[in-house]
């Protein structure tokens, strides 16, 4: 058998290496556990196992979730998942005894993400951090109730950032959650709804999808889902504006790349009746600006798509073919 070639610059295992060279294992260790001990200590009491029940062909069913204590009054922050095909209540379970009923406030299945109250108060809330802030490699704390385990608490690292998690509405079908957080703390079922922290404690994420062993995604807590949780909370649900298309990124023409980017969105399917149908788009084009900003993905386009845009023009610059030209959408409100 061939020998293993040692990697130039590497301590030759069959040498002692110098006292100076070793690594303070025991308080790296003791340091990476003080953090995870830290966040598990603060952040347990605010994380719930929640307890729901679905119709099914075969009768009632039985399924798991975990969610987050955001208010001390009772508002709690869970996957739209975990509540989906409900009859709007749950059960949630605390790791210290106690076991409330909630109800749901507002679930979003674009964003994946619901909020429930429960009939308590005085609850440990847990304190929403900001995701824009994170770093690939950074610590990072699961908490949740994998497989039923309510209270469970797993580490790892920020392994991606900037990650897209399909999710569907009956009206639009597939839309992305942006700048969804990748994680190798390990998530189980049961773990959707359940906190990503970071090494303060700060929820950074709710977990919401296994994609395969070491690869959690977590919805990120910033700016954008603080509004969706604010509109959840105060009226029950999120209004989004509507244009009626689908499409991808795209690199754009030479002649037009040079003057205005590397990319835009292509049209891939207009849906029959909608806005962008009235307007004329076709397959193929490419949404080069839309309300004066440029529009290198998707995600830009998605941005403009809030509740301020419902029935007010948006001028968009078309290129098809060889040929530019400006079209008005009157974006309506999606029904979701």
């Amino acid at each position: 058998m061939a020998r293993l070639r040692l990697i130039e610059g590497a301590v030759d295992g069959s040498q002692p290496a110098e006292r100076g060279d070793e690594l303070p294992d025991a308080e790296a260790l003791d340091a990476y556990s003080r953090t995870v001990t830290s966040v598990a200590e603060r952040l347990r009491g605010s994380v719930a196992n929640l307890r729901v029940g679905r119709r099914t062909r075969r009768g009632r069913a039985e399924g798991g979730g975990s969610a987050v204590v955001i208010t001390p009054d009772g508002y709690m922050l869970t996957s739209a998942h975990v509540v989906e095909g409900t009859d709007g209540k749950a059960q949630a379970a605390f790791p210290d005894g106690r076991s409330f009923g909630t109800e749901v406030v507002g679930a979003d299945p674009l964003s994946d993400l619901a909020v429930l109250r429960a009939e308590a108060g005085n609850l440990a809330t847990a304190e929403l951090g900001d995701a824009d802030s994170l770093h690939v490699g950074q610590l990072v704390v699961a908490i949740g109730s994998p497989l039923g385990f309510h209270g469970s608490v797993t580490a790892g690292v920020v392994s991606a950032l900037g990650r897209a998690l399909p999710t569907q509405s009956r009206s639009t079908g597939v839309r992305l959650v942006e700048n969804v957080i990748q994680t190798d703390a390990a998530l189980n079922p049961g773990n959707s709804g359940g906190a990503l922290a970071d090494g303060l404690g700060r929820v950074v994420g709710i977990n919401t999808a296994v994609a395969g062993i070491g690869l959690g995604l977590a919805v990120p807590i910033n700016d954008a889902t603080r509004r969706i949780v604010a509109q959840l909370m105060g009226e029950g649900r999120v209004r989004r504006a509507f244009i009626g298309i689908v499409g991808g990124a795209r690199p754009l023409p030479p002649r037009f790349a040079r003057e205005k980017g590397g990319t835009a969105v292509e049209v891939v399917e207009v849906v029959e009746g909608s806005p962008a149908h009235q307007a004329g788009l076709r397959p193929e084009d490419l949404i080069v600006e839309a309300d004066g900003r440029s529009m290198s993905d998707v995600g830009e386009l998605q941005r403009l798509m809030v509740a301020e845009s419902i029935g007010r023009p948006l001028t968009a610059r078309v290129i098809r073919g060889a040929r530019e030209f400006k079209v008005e959408i009157v974006p309506i409100e999606l029904d979701s």
